[in-house]
């Protein structure tokens, strides 16, 4: 349960890497972890019908993201006739960056804290890439509060597991690299990462990607969200299920296989597979594939 829910922030707010004060039209609230690290979280959308919680995934931030070309158009079109809750992690966004723990363990406890401070009994979990592991493992813990789960680009395993020499080699040298230059005003360190996220984006878009990495964590928290997330493991979850499951992938993304999804898909009872034709790990607005990962969403909640 969370220590204490603080009054909603003031509609300006000043970005901690820029210092710019930007604005924003979301309702910012902030909640204490259970070791006292503070969330924001926001409700974005209209009371009535069944609410969806999004699960925190690499990287948010509550008040860049809704302008985001990957994920604002699924959040402004879920919003439309339900209420939309989601949050920024520890250690990212606009919750706190100095935080003393930065693990699998955190990420469903939080989850847990903002959904009790949202005041929600029952709702539908969107989850995206690791959110996924969280959600399911959420799920397994509380049944009867999930109506829906939605994976997105997830995973049941990290990387670690089953991982080879040459992997562990590569792995553990890209990790060096982003934690030496994250911050750095040279995107190269980044887009590491937004070249395999987003394989098809336009330049001005993987620029916008580098940007939104820079300015949401630290180089020294990156580096704990990558060490967190190659250890996850839910495998044992899975067959523990007992929530309606829609399962969504790309065909070529390149962070995590297709047959990752198809594989996690299968492991959960009655759970529904969808192939989206793309090679991003997250969809962009212009594509195809975003229209079809919507519709597919919205025929699933409508159940």
């Amino acid at each position: 349960m969370p220590l204490s829910v603080l009054p909603s922030a003031a509609s300006l707010d000043r970005d901690r890497v820029t210092g710019r004060t930007f604005q924003y039209g979301q309702d910012i609230r902030f909640v204490h972890a259970t070791d006292g690290a503070s969330l924001a979280w926001t409700a974005v959308g209209p009371a009535g019908g069944t609410p969806i919680v999004k699960a925190a995934n690499w990287l948010s931030h509550l008040a860049l993201d809704w302008e985001a070309p990957i994920w604002s158009p699924l959040f402004r079109e879920l919003t439309r006739d339900r209420r939309f809750v989601r949050y920024d992690e520890r250690g990212c966004g606009l919750s706190d960056w100095r935080v003393p723990e930065i693990s699998f363990e955190t990420f469903v406890t939080d989850l847990e804290t903002v959904v009790d401070a949202a005041g929600l009994e029952r709702f539908a979990l969107l989850a995206i890439s690791q959110g996924a592991a969280v959600s399911i493992e959420y799920a397994a813990r509380h049944p009867q509060r999930v109506s829906h789960l939605i994976l997105f680009g997830g995973y049941d395993a990290g990387w670690r597991h089953g991982a080879s020499v040459a992997d562990i080699r590569e792995r553990e040298s890209i990790r060096v690299l982003i934690e030496a230059g994250w911050g750095s005003d040279d995107p190269a360190y980044r887009h590491l990462f937004s070249q395999t996220f987003m394989p098809t984006a336009t330049d001005a878009e993987l620029a916008w990607f580098d940007d939104f990495q820079r300015r949401t964590t630290s180089p020294f928290n990156a580096a704990r969200f990558l060490d967190a997330f190659a250890t996850i493991d839910v495998r044992h979850r899975l067959a523990e299920l007992r929530v309606p499951t829609l399962v969504l992938h790309s065909r070529g993304d390149q962070r995590i296989p297709h047959a990752t999804g198809r594989r996690l898909a299968a492991s959960i009872p009655n759970a529904e597979f969808v192939t989206l034709d793309s090679a991003n790990h997250l969809l962009l607005e212009h594509e195809p594939a975003s229209r079809v990962l919507l519709e597919a969403v919205q025929r699933f909640l409508a159940r």
